[in-house]
């Protein structure tokens, strides 16, 4: 491979080591990589709470993965389970990604998740050290001494590199160092037989890699390139890439989305089989994305649902859940989308218990005058129109809970309790 013509800069990936574990830990005066401490969102009595972080060390003792279900971490008295603080992590990021200033340009950082960001140090890093591995120490001390939080650093020559080696290297290292270039590829990535490992492939894409035959990276990187492009199309081109540490991506250029929407999608405290209670949010939900596109004085002409399923409701064929789209005249009216959307609910569902609730907008359109339908009372379109308005203003004026729907305080609501959510999580500043 030719690399002359390749991008040749220096960027670090920054990672903070189990990032929401290692906050609570140093807020309670624990060391983040000796301390035995689980995130729990949502725990409650059935069991179904979800792991959002686990320190180092309940991952190594006890299997536990930010993935887990709280059924599944152990009654062990060691474990130290707290619920999530997103007000107090957002703080945290925001204090790291002001040390990373110090480092680069504001042009050159680059937030890439609430607990990782991108590095360009191609223009800056000599001002720093002799070379990247002392400037990435530097960096880790600065952090490690100012808010007592772990980091792990991967260098490469552009950003996939950077990832690839944060990720295969940079994690196993006793430094939380590892460094890829363009010549160290075959030596460090070509090895590598599980692909899941590898950023950007999960299992459908290694299972449809091994049916080609490819059960390594080093595989992957010597298959006709074009062969690949015809049976995965684009993906196939960027896979062939990866392979080699190829990227040339610039993230300066931003590239707005081909057709904007909106959508608004959440996941259920609990197992809901009660229509009432499932068709109760689903308004909830069509309220808030309704009053958000409204806000951007658009309008929808066609509207989109998603119902997930719980864990023991798949459906006969399989199927985890049910997403369906359907058109109708464009309007920006919340009664007569959240209509709509009740009435594909209804179609749709098969009684199966729910966990998950999305609603999306598009076919989006400026919403100037009102367009009355000739087939209902123009009255009483009128002042629909002005009071979805009212209201609006009442709630951009005094917050969301301003003015709630009488349904949301039933049984199976969530509106109140999702107000004081960052994130979908408690965002709490307090031990709770």
């Amino acid at each position: 491979m030719d690399y002359s013509h390749e991008p040749h800069g220096m960027f670090f990936m920054i990672d903070n080591k189990s990032f929401y574990a290692s906050v609570e830990s140093v807020e309670r005066g624990l060391n983040p990589l000796k301390s035995v401490i689980v995130v729990m969102s949502e725990a409650d009595n059935t069991g179904s709470g979800l792991v959002l972080a686990a320190s180092p060390m309940a991952k190594k003792l006890f299997g536990i993965s930010n993935v887990s279900r709280q059924y599944e971490v152990p009654r062990d008295p060691r474990i130290l389970v707290v619920p999530p603080r997103m007000n107090l992590y957002i703080q945290k990021n925001l204090a790291i990604n002001k040390i990373f200033r110090e480092y680069v340009a504001d042009a050159d950082l680059f937030p890439y998740s609430i607990d990782e960001s991108i590095l360009d140090m191609t223009k800056s890093w000599r001002l720093f050290g002799r070379t990247p591995e002392e400037v990435a120490r530097k960096i880790q001390l600065r952090i490690r001494h100012e808010l007592g939080l772990y980091t792990t650093v991967g260098i490469g020559e552009n950003p996939v590199q950077a990832k690839l080696a944060l990720d295969l290297q940079a994690k196993h290292d006793r430094e939380l160092i590892g460094r890829l270039t363009y010549e160290t590829v075959p030596q460090y990535i070509w090895p590598i037989t599980q692909l899941t490992k590898v950023w950007s492939i999960g299992h459908r894409t290694a299972a449809h890699l091994q049916r080609l035959g490819i059960h390594s990276m080093g595989e992957l990187a010597h298959v006709n390139p074009y062969e690949l492009q015809q049976t995965m199309g684009l993906m196939g081109v960027q896979l062939f890439a990866l392979a080699w540490g190829i990227d040339r991506s610039h993230f300066t250029q931003v590239r707005p989305p081909k057709e904007k929407s909106w959508s608004n999608s959440q996941v259920l405290p609990r197992d809901y089989r009660v229509q009432s209670e499932i068709e109760l949010v689903l308004r909830e939900i069509g309220l808030q994305t309704t009053a958000r596109m409204r806000h951007h004085q658009q309008q929808t002409s066609c509207i989109s649902l998603y119902v997930g399923f719980a864990w023991d409701g798949q459906a006969d064929d399989g199927r985890s859940g049910l997403h369906h789209s359907r058109r109708i005249d464009p309007t920006d009216n919340a009664q007569t989308i959240i209509r709509e959307l009740v009435t594909l609910f209804r179609e749709i569902w098969d009684g199966q218990p729910v966990r998950n609730l999305g609603v999306g907008l598009s076919r989006l359109s400026p919403s100037g005058r009102l367009q009355l339908d000739l087939f209902q009372d123009p009255q009483r379109q009128i002042k629909d129109d002005k009071f979805d308005r009212v209201i609006d203003e009442l709630r951009d004026r005094f917050g969301k809970t301003a003015v709630i729907p009488a349904s949301s305080l039933l049984k199976g609501g969530t509106m109140l309790r999702r107000a004081a959510l960052v994130g979908g999580h408690n965002g709490g500043n307090s031990f709770d």
